[in-house]
This record gives structure tokens, C-alpha cells and sequence, in this order.
């Protein structure tokens, strides 16, 4: 159970049994989008959790079980209040607003690099804590999966990286073409794509290209000179005269937004390619943008591109003419039949045969923030007794140790988002390499043994605690099935139970547990007996966390 069995097995050199299920798993499964009639148990419940919170805790797989799929579903796609917004809670030298207050609608000055710092660090502190406190909800899983659609990057003012995320998280259960229509004239995504120097004496079509080829119909193949069979080069001119005008506010001391400069703007009449049915479109100034849209989502090409994007993040990296067929279409037809809701469509994927599909249960790799936090939320790492602004230090603690694993928020490798959902062949397993493994087995070691974030915070894993809280902790083979169902997608082998228990009573009987347990729990104040059993758990611990299929979701 080595670091070099586990990249083995997660880049596929792997038994041709287990291969061959890993290469099947999204052929398999109901057809179309049937509704899922099979057995409702933990390990359902479980799946569906894992796909689309951060790190469920046995608490809400025993309520997911007891609900049902419907209603589960139905709580987890649940509109929300919006949470509230950061606060600076290691800074306290910004006149505009102070420890603990927030800074979102604040001037800034932009010379003051320690306190623009400590704006950047609140906010990346804030989205952490809304992983680790998101609970039963889809809403920041989505939120994170526009974050990789609509990517902007390199923006050091965080009250423009608010506005854009607040932005995605207002529509991730919404109508994605409003949420198009919103992110098109947001001020990150107008610098960040260069949409605020696209004028009409020097148009710049960046923004026009990427609206096109990553964010609504997608590049298609090459059909002739300039033809990508979706759209032309043709296009992307002509968008680009329609996307002209519009800027961001810059000035310090202003909220940030943008508008609408007329003078700034192309007024002449545009035409668009045969792709879009040579629809020409006339000036209208600062609500043509809107017509343009509205032009791109006539095309149905549209929703099969952003199905296919939602099946990739929530079901299986390998879409072939089966999947297109009997998911993808379906999935596409029902949006556009919902005008673009993307609700609808969460709902019918997420109740269908297909995405309980045994195989398809613990076939992808967690990408790293989906890792992290299926040790922190699990095992409830982080208490809710803190006050605010302890839990920020160890959101930020926790948002830097992301640093080595490639999956930084607001700092994506390019526009077109995390390779892991878009590259092939390798797609989920880019997550995993000889460089990325041993930084996420330190991870797991860190919360397992403890590392201290300040005099008054100690952060590890209570593994007493996590153990009490199972149902029979006295019982080994109890105790390894609650926990193996709590952490892994799908069962382990007899070889690895043994190998476990062999952790906590090596070479002995099963009943010698319950034995050292039971002296534990008969004198719990007790240093040696303690400090034995704590020992063992963590042990034990580690290691489940360090096996292949603690990976896998």
C-alpha cells in the first residue's frame, strides 16, 4: 500500500478486469435518462453525495438514506440565500472597513499592497469556508464548475474576483443564458478577455472567440478554410464589432462595475456566417450583446455542448456514440425545452439509471479540492465551535496547501479551464502524477497528525471522536465496513480489510479490539491507554486515507 502502487493503479496499470470497468463505466447504465429505479441504500446515497458536495459526513448520508432520491435531490438543488460576504480577519489598517467587517464595496488603494493582500487572502479564505460549510447543497459544486467554464484569471483586486464569483453563484442552478448574458459584460471577465479594449477602430475579438468556442456552442470540426462546421472566423469578426463598447469601472475610490461607452461602440450593421443563417444584426448599442446571445442559443448545438461539459464534471470523462445518443441528446433536448434551465437537467441526470449505474460508481479521480475536503468535511476536521475568524486562518491554510496541485481558484493554467475536464487521453488522471501524489499523501498525514496554524489553533483529525461516533466501534469488523462505506466509493477486498485490521491487532484475533478498545472506553482519562488507541486510529486512519480508492469517487 505504497505511494507506488497507488499512482499505479490511479493511472491505469491496473488488473484487465478492473481496466476494462474503468473504460466502461459510462456505457453502461439505464438508457436515455430513465429514472433510477434500483435499491436506495447508503452506498447510493453516498454516491450521489460525493458527486456533488464536498466531503459528506456520515450524518448526511443517514439522512440522504432515510429521505430517498427525490427528496435528497430536492434539498440538494434547493435555492439559497446568498452567503454572506468576506471580512478582513488578519488586517485591520483598511480606513474604509475593519477586522471583521467587509471590504467588497470599498475603495481601494491599489499602492497599499499589504492591504490589497489582505483582501485577496480574505476572499480565498471565504470560498474555502463555503466548501467546508456547504453541507447538503449542489450549490457551490456548480458555483466551482461555472468557475472552470467561465474562467478568468490574474486579477489582483478581489472586489472584481467577488463580483465575478458572486455572479456564477447567483445562476449555478440558473438559466445559463442569462448567466452568459451576465458574465459577457462582468468586469473580470471584460479585462481578462480584453472585451475593455474592444473598440470599434481597434477591435479585439478574444472575447467573441471564447464566447463562441469554449462558453456556448463549441469549436466543431473542420469543415473548410475558417469553417469549424459551428461557427466561422466570419463570426468571430462579426461579434466582436457587436461586443464593442463596453468597459470596466477602474477607479479606486468607485464600486466595481462596468458600462456602456457609445462612442466606443461599432454601429454599423453585422453579418453573421450560413452557421448562424446569415442573420444580420443591426446597431442597438448597449442591448445588442443581448440580442447577439440570443442569436448563438437558437442554435441547439448549444445545449449539447454544455451537456456534455455537466455529464464530463458530474458522471464520466468518456463520451462516446452511445453516451451522445441516449444521454447527451436527451439531456440537451430537456434544455431546451426549459429554456435553459439548468436545473431541470441536474435534476434528470442526477435521478437517472444511468448515474447509478454500478460501474460507474467510484470511477472518477477527485480532483484535489474535491480530496482535500473529503478528509476535512468527513471527518469534520474543522470545528463549528471556532469563532470566524479562527475558521479564516484555517481556510486560508487550507486554500495555500492547493498551491503544488494545479487547481488554484482564480488562477487557472489558461481560458479553456482545468485540463482534467477537457484533455484527452488522460482527463481525470492529470489530477494524479510522480509529483502530485506524494504532495496529496502529505496532505492527508498533515490532517491526520496535526499541524498548528496559530497559539490557539491545533488543526488534526479527532480520531477518538470520529470512531465514537460510529455505530459499533467496539466490533473490528464492524468498525472497518462503517468506516470503508463512509470513505470509499466502492467495497475493498478481503485482502485490504485484512491489511487494515492488521494495523490495529496485528497478528491477533478479531475480539483482541473490542478488548483494548473496551479498557480504552472503561477509563478514558487514562494518558497510556488513550495515547495506545489514538495511536492505532491514527494509524489506521492514514492508511485508509492513503489507499487508491480513498481517490476515487
Amino acid at each position: 500500500m505504497n505511494r507506488r502502487a497507488t499512482l499505479a493503479k490511479l493511472m491505469g496499470r491496473t488488473s484487465k478486469k478492473e481496466q476494462r470497468r474503468q473504460a466502461s463505466a459510462a456505457t453502461l447504465g439505464g438508457g436515455a435518462l430513465d429514472p433510477y429505479t434500483g435499491p436506495w441504500g447508503a452506498q447510493q446515497a453516498a454516491h450521489l453525495l460525493r458527486r456533488t458536495t464536498f466531503g459528506p459526513t456520515k450524518a448526511e448520508i443517514q439522512t440522504a438514506t432515510t429521505d430517498g432520491l427525490a427528496a435528497t435531490l430536492a434539498t440538494l438543488l434547493a435555492d439559497q440565500p446568498l452567503p454572506d460576504p468576506p471580512v478582513y480577519f488578519n488586517y485591520g489598517d483598511d480606513p474604509e472597513a475593519g477586522l471583521g467587517e467587509t471590504w467588497v464595496d470599498a475603495g481601494v488603494d491599489r499602492t497599499n499592497l499589504q492591504l490589497v493582500g489582505a483582501r485577496v487572502a480574505s476572499l480565498h479564505g471565504w470560498h474555502y469556508g463555503l466548501f467546508n460549510e456547504s453541507g447538503m447543497s449542489i450549490r457551490e459544486q456548480m458555483t466551482l464548475f461555472w468557475h472552470n467554464h467561465f474562467v478568468i484569471a490574474n486579477n489582483n483586486d478581489a472586489r472584481v474576483n467577488y463580483r465575478y464569483i458572486t455572479l456564477l453563484r447567483e445562476n449555478a442552478m440558473g438559466n445559463f443564458r442569462d448567466l452568459v448574458k451576465g458574465i459577457t459584460i462582468d468586469p473580470g471577465m471584460l479585462t481578462y478577455l480584453n472585451g475593455n479594449q474592444n473598440t470599434a477602430v481597434a477591435p479585439n475579438e478574444n472575447y467573441a472567440r471564447e464566447l463562441l468556442e469554449l462558453f456556448t456552442i463549441g469549436k466543431g470540426e473542420l469543415a473548410g478554410p475558417g469553417d469549424y462546421t459551428t461557427f466561422t472566423e466570419e463570426d468571430v469578426v462579426a461579434m466582436a464589432k457587436v461586443l464593442t463598447g463596453w468597459v470596466n469601472v477602474n477607479r479606486q475610490t468607485e464600486e466595481v462595475g462596468s458600462y456602456f461607452v457609445p462612442n466606443r461602440h461599432d454601429r454599423s450593421t453585422k453579418q453573421l456566417s450560413h452557421r448562424f443563417n446569415n442573420i444580420t444584426i443591426a446597431n442597438a448599442d448597449e442591448e445588442e450583446y443581448l440580442h447577439l446571445i440570443d442569436i448563438i442559443f437558437q442554435q441547439e448545438e448549444v445545449a449539447r455542448f454544455i451537456s456534455r461539459k455537466l455529464y464530463r464534471w458530474f458522471v464520466h470523462y468518456n463520451i462516446d456514440d452511445q453516451i451522445e445518443l441516449d444521454i447527451i441528446e436527451p439531456m440537451a433536448q430537456l434544455l431546451i425545452q426549459s429554456d435553459y434551465e439548468i436545473k431541470p437537467v441536474l435534476n434528470a441526470l442526477l435521478c437517472s439509471e444511468h448515474f447509478f449505474a454500478a460501474e460507474g460508481i467510484g470511477c472518477m479521480i477527485k480532483h484535489p479540492i474535491g480530496f482535500l475536503f473529503s478528509i476535512v468535511n468527513t471527518f469534520g476536521v474543522i470545528s463549528q465551535n471556532l469563532d470566524l475568524i479562527s475558521k479564516y486562518y484555517i481556510w486560508l491554510r487550507l486554500f495555500r496547501a492547493m498551491d503544488p496541485l494545479g487547481m488554484n481558484l482564480y488562477a487557472h493554467p489558461d481560458v479553456a479551464g482545468w485540463k482534467a475536464f477537457y484533455q484527452a487521453p488522460l482527463y481525470y488522471r492529470t489530477w494524479i502524477n510522480s509529483a502530485s501524489l506524494p504532495v496529496r499523501m502529505q496532505m492527508a498525514e498533515a490532517l491526520v497528525n496535526g499541524f498548528r496554524i496559530s497559539n490557539q489553533n491545533f488543526v488534526r483529525i479527532d480520531v477518538l471522536a470520529f470512531v465514537e461516533g460510529m455505530d459499533n466501534p467496539s466490533d473490528i469488523n464492524a468498525l472497518l465496513a462503517e468506516m470503508s462505506g463512509l470513505l470509499y466509493a466502492r467495497p475493498l477486498t478481503q485482502e485490504q480489510i485484512d491489511y487494515l485490521k492488521d494495523i490495529l491487532i496485528p497478528g491477533l484475533p478479531d475480539f483482541e479490539w473490542g478488548v483494548e478498545y473496551g479498557e480504552y472506553l472503561g477509563d478514558p482519562t487514562n494518558p497510556d491507554l488513550r495515547a495506545a488507541i489514538e495511536s492505532k486510529l491514527q494509524n489506521l486512519v492514514l492508511a485508509m486515507l492513503n489507499l487508491s480508492e480513498f481517490y476515487l469517487s
